[in-house]
């Protein structure tokens, strides 16, 4: 017997080409800038014509591929190039938000265009929210007026929930920061967010991304502190927003000092320190004596392994009361005139201590 293997049969005949489909395509935005250019162009400031051209153009071009393209010229007229200026040698219209009057009716007619655009082509969200990311870091390429529109556009759409706020994340570069064009540009974003809405809606919208904290950095470091915010956007108009801004930062300032004195119990430290520090905060942050008894309440409470049994807590709580009365920890904070009853007040707990 031979010990060669058989071989395999092969096959022969007519070849198949590959499909048009299947052929990867070079990527190339010019002849898709020159359709939108030209469309544009034709349509004039006519927004509802600009918007229809736009519908209809989804079917026939690739806006997927060239979405980055589609909304640079939506905005600027033309394609960026990196730091926000026009590139030179590719067709660009005069017909963009860029080169609208800078008014507030003018950049809510121009976000329900961009607001349709994305309803009809939902795939176009995610690209739209990073085409404004990389826009406001390019604020220093553009012109105040141009800075101006966007602002405005960018408030109105987070207004009407086409983009996220941690689009906002992009106004903390340093590079637009220690300018003073992150700051500005916040003032034009804020007040036409606030018009759409209110600033209920603004702060649930922040304090959803994380953002409801960081308002402070749109100022260089040298200027970062609630009184410079709290004057900066009063006098531009906003006092609301730096009203917002102030009570943030107190409740920042409980949240520390009641971290910090969470861990001065929980190490043991001696009694006399912790109601000299709680003392001195109390003082310094201007806080009354029944938010300083939530504080202490809080911070102690934290330290405790409670019970699982939900009718066994309230009776462990009076025990952690009448624990801190003995140590005397809250009476010698509190005035002459407070005892411990109104923290089981303020916590709704049956009896006194």
């Amino acid at each position: 017997m031979s010990n060669q293997k058989p071989q395999k049969p092969t096959l022969t005949g007519q070849r198949f080409k590959t499909r048009k489909r299947d052929e990867k395509e070079r990527f190339d935005p010019t002849q898709f800038q020159e359709s939108i250019v030209q469309g544009l162009n034709q349509t004039g400031s006519d927004l509802e014509a600009v918007a229809k051209f736009l519908d209809a153009s989804g079917a026939k071009l690739d806006y997927r591929r060239y979405a980055e393209t589609l909304f640079d010229i939506l905005v600027a007229g033309g394609m960026l190039a990196p730091g926000g200026s026009l590139s030179d040698d590719m067709t660009r219209t005069e017909f963009c938000l860029f080169t609208a009057q800078e008014d507030l009716e003018t950049m809510q007619a121009y976000a329900q265009v961009f607001n349709k655009l994305i309803r009809r082509y939902k795939y176009l969200e995610k690209g739209f929210e990073e085409e404004i990311k990389k826009l406001l870091l390019f604020l220093k390429g553009f012109t105040e007026s141009e800075r101006n529109k966007l602002a405005m556009l960018t408030g109105i759409l987070l207004a009407k929930g086409n983009i996220s706020a941690s689009i906002l994340n992009s106004l903390y570069n340093e590079n637009i920061v220690k300018e003073g064009v992150s700051a500005a540009f916040a003032v034009k974003l804020f007040k036409s967010w606030i018009y759409e809405k209110d600033i209920n809606s603004v702060a649930g919208s922040l304090r959803k991304v994380g953002m409801d904290n960081r308002l402070m950095e749109l100022f260089p470091a040298n200027k970062r502190s609630c009184e410079h915010f709290s004057k900066y956007f009063t006098d531009a108009g906003l006092t609301e927003l730096a009203d917002f801004a102030r009570n943030q930062e107190s409740i920042g300032a409980r949240k520390e000092l009641q971290k910090e004195l969470q861990e001065q119990i929980a190490r043991g430290d001696p009694q006399k320190e912790i109601i000299v520090f709680a003392r001195e905060e109390m003082n310094r942050s201007n806080l009354s004596e029944q938010a300083m008894i939530n504080i202490i309440w809080t911070s102690v409470m934290s330290c405790v392994e409670w019970n699982k049994k939900e009718e066994l807590v309230t009776e462990q709580a009076i025990k952690q009361l009448k624990l801190l009365s003995e140590r005397k920890i809250i009476k010698k904070i509190q005035q002459p005139s407070y005892s411990i009853q109104p923290a089981a007040e303020i916590l709704h707990l049956p009896g006194s201590v």
